[in-house]
């Protein structure tokens, strides 16, 4: 008898997309237009589904199966809109698939987007425990686990204010801290950790650690290479909604990386969607070659730009401090800096701001770089909201190094002074 708690079978996902475009107004003829057009596509093919000429079929996932084990630490790597999501969706229960069936069993926490699960008008406290009875946990148990959930998520000041006042930072550090202290069967985390500071990053993966060596089963959705080989000991790799791979940890990481060759220098955010806090909202940001241009490719001699705008939502009378972190495709950290200026200004008026910050040449080696952004006020209790990594860029060498072009080996590729003598010897 198979012991696996999760089962997935023939899974599929199909969302309609809509192209009707926006109008100011719809008039009646427009209406019964449409109406009498769907109506004879209809009549003339009864037996199948008819699509409206606005509309677009898209297949999130396509014929997915799988089992995972008790105790398992499973990773879910792929591109953007691989079907990552949409999977913990449905395993979660938050979608419903179009065919196929699954079966999970025990108690599911689950820990998607920022604004899942909780409910915005409830305080910290109440959530706690609105959460805990979704579980199946009785109010004893829930009680239990409190103090330690609230010295997690590090809120006890705010635990009897509404949620909807906290930080993104602050609502996941929360949400994280009642799904992984709750003591469900099945963990499953999607990319939302990057919404957190690096230490806070770190001890979520720990805890995560703790729950799998506990015997309890982990899904982990991130784009972060390192935390994954540090979690997890197999790895799903999805490519356009189907499992390409599944396998052992190493063997998928190192496909997706080698397949994974695609560059993006600008990103430009839904403001429905976009990271933000109550004071201040990522826009968009880009890499900008020595020339000003917008590039995914740097040659390493040359200097490059990090862009970054965003909205300050209402004054800020301490100031505020934009900052970036790097990492390479392996997911090893490379670098972060901050704005040391940031804090200096007495007041931040609301509007539209530009941070940017110039990169030197013959700083880093070749290879494929991301970048994720923060903001943080004074005093420093954290960054108060986060972007996920999200430019790509490569960097370029067009030198080599030696007789034979060959790649300097390590992450930087200084050009430094050398200077050579003939020793004196008495």
């Amino acid at each position: 008898m198979s012991d696996a708690v999760i089962r997935v079978e023939h899974l599929k996902k199909r969302y309609l997309l809509s192209h009707e475009p926006k109008e100011r107004y719809t008039a009646l003829r427009d209406v019964i237009t449409r109406g009498a057009k769907d109506l004879a596509r209809r009549l003339m093919a009864p037996s199948q589904e008819i699509l409206s000429s606005s509309e677009e079929e898209f297949w999130a996932l396509q014929d997915v199966s799988f089992e995972i084990n008790q105790g398992d630490r499973v990773g879910i790597i792929g591109r953007n809109g691989a079907g990552k999501s949409t999977l913990l969706k449905i395993l979660s229960r938050i979608t419903e698939p179009t065919s196929g069936r699954m079966a999970l069993k025990g108690r599911v926490a689950s820990l998607l987007e920022v604004g899942t699960g909780f409910h915005p008008e409830l305080t910290g406290r109440e959530n706690i425990y609105l959460n805990g009875a979704i579980l199946g946990m009785s109010r004893v148990e829930i009680r239990k686990k409190f103090d330690e959930i609230v010295a997690f998520a590090e809120v006890e000041r705010f635990l009897d204010t509404p949620v909807k006042r906290y930080s993104s930072g602050m609502y996941v550090r929360l949400a994280f801290g009642v799904a992984a202290h709750l003591e469900p069967e099945i963990l499953i985390v999607d990319e939302v950790l990057a919404v957190g500071d690096m230490g806070f990053q770190k001890k979520c993966l720990g805890r995560m650690g703790e729950v799998a060596r506990e015997g309890r089963t982990v899904l982990f959705v991130s784009h972060n290479m390192a935390a994954i080989r540090a979690l997890c000991s197999r790895a799903l790799f999805m490519k356009e909604g189907q499992i390409f791979l599944d396998t052992d940890v190493e063997t998928a990481v190192n496909r997706y990386l080698g397949e994974d060759e695609s560059t993006e220098a600008y990103v430009v955010w839904n403001p429905q969607k976009a990271p933000q806090a109550p004071e201040l909202r990522f826009t968009e940001a880009y890499i900008l070659n020595d020339k000003g241009e917008r590039s995914a490719t740097i040659d390493c001699r040359r200097n490059f730009t990090i862009g970054v705008e965003y909205e300050i939502l209402k004054p800020l009378s301490s100031g505020v401090r934009i900052g970036f972190g790097m990492q390479n495709n392996e997911g090893i950290q490379i670098c972060g800096s901050n704005d040391p200026k940031g804090w200096i200004h007495a007041l931040r008026e609301p509007g539209h701001y530009v941070t940017h910050c110039q990169f030197p040449g013959y700083m880093l080696n070749a290879g494929t770089y991301a970048l994720y952004f923060g903001a943080d006020m004074p005093p420093y209790r954290g960054l108060f909201v986060t972007t996920p990594y999200c430019l790509n860029f490569s960097i370029e060498d067009v030198e080599g190094h030696g007789p034979n072009n060959d790649k300097l080996p390590g992450i930087l590729r200084p050009k430094l002074e050398w200077n050579v003598q003939q020793a004196v010897v008495n």
